[in-house]
């Protein structure tokens, strides 16, 4: 944990010199990239900043009912205004990602910015890229980080409607609703300030949780009845789905979220996988529990990272050497599931 006060001074002074701020989250974001985006579009918004939004690609369905997600641009839709917007920005804000190829398309454009530059972020080892870089791993997400950040600024609690309901779709999307994560005391104090303003949080879960597709629930019964191995032997399950599978339940971006978490709930599986087979590659998800660290997995073989317990990756060959693949490796680290 960092002592966060050290960096208000800084943010709020350039906070307040910047005309044109220009908010951008990752590529492929997720609840917690966007709510935190949000957040701080809303506390801009209730200080008459200047504020813009911007994703390098499409944002998920589930994700589009929250306030102001609308004024979300997006690159690949409109390259052309996205590089005015990123041209334009005196100050850019960059938001749940570590390395500048997260930004997709958009990397060399915002890197080539003369814009002051911000990350605020709580995944492992960030990369160097920005004039001031603001990382707390301790931190459940993002969006925790912000909320913190903006109340140090603020002087106080900062709290409106819009804003509450985005850092609730953070936090909860990035602990699987309080299933994973590092989520604290001070993560449940937050939440009971959200709750004190408001927010209907059966409404919300029901919105990121229970409003999916017939197609998507049938992928997923296909997905754990034709697709999902178990090896109890070393406390390991996974899931695959190939591109015939995605195109045969008419899959559409988002479907497959939460996949990776179910193989968790059968008793005795510490470490769970999906396989996603792409054009080019294969993208992988992982899961663990306890002290599996699936993050330093990802990142020493699948040029992936993430958290503790949840990360992701990708490997460039057939999903079935792929997977022989990540048969051998794991094998050879199976050592670390021991109690």
């Amino acid at each position: 944990m960092i002592d966060l006060s050290k960096y208000t001074k800084e943010l709020s002074k350039l906070f307040s010199a910047s005309e044109n701020i220009l908010i951008i989250c990752h590529i492929n974001p997720d609840g917690d990239s966007i709510g935190a985006q949000l957040a701080l579009y809303h506390y801009f918004n209730a200080n008459n900043k200047r504020v813009y939004l911007l994703a390098p690609n499409n944002i998920q369905e589930f994700l589009k009912w929250m306030d102001g997600s609308d004024h979300i641009n997006i690159f690949i839709k409109d390259r052309k205004k996205g590089r005015t917007l990123i041209n334009a920005a005196d100050l850019i804000i960059m938001l749940d990602f570590n390395q500048s190829n997260r930004l997709g398309e958009a990397e060399d454009c915002v890197m080539a910015s003369k814009a002051k530059k911000i990350v605020i972020d709580h995944h492992l080892d960030p990369a160097d890229f920005a004039d001031l870089i603001i990382s707390d791993p301790s931190k459940c997400s993002t969006s925790e980080l912000v909320h913190e950040l903006i109340c140090g600024i603020n002087g106080g609690q900062f709290m409106n409607r819009s804003y509450a309901e985005a850092l609730y779709v953070g936090i909860i999307t990035d602990t699987g609703n309080f299933e994973h994560g590092s989520y604290s005391s001070g993560t449940f104090r937050i939440v009971a300030d959200l709750l004190d303003e408001g927010i209907v949080k059966e409404k919300i879960i029901n919105l990121i949780y229970n409003s999916f597709s017939k197609d998507r629930i049938r992928l997923q019964g296909f997905a754990l009845n034709q697709r999902m191995v178990v090896l109890p032997e070393i406390k390991t399950a996974y899931i695959y789905l190939t591109r015939d599978d995605l195109k045969e339940y008419n899959h559409v971006k988002g479907d497959t979220e939460g996949f990776v978490n179910m193989p968790l709930s059968i008793k005795g599986i510490n470490f769970s996988a999906l396989f996603i087979e792409k054009d080019s590659f294969i993208k992988l998800s992982f899961r663990s529990k306890g002290q599996f660290p699936s993050n330093e997995f990802a990142s020493q073989y699948f040029s992936g990272g993430g958290h503790l317990n949840a990360s992701g990756g990708e490997y460039t060959d057939t999903l079935d050497n792929t997977i022989a693949y990540f048969l051998k490796v794991l094998k050879e680290n199976v050592w670390r599931f021991e109690d």
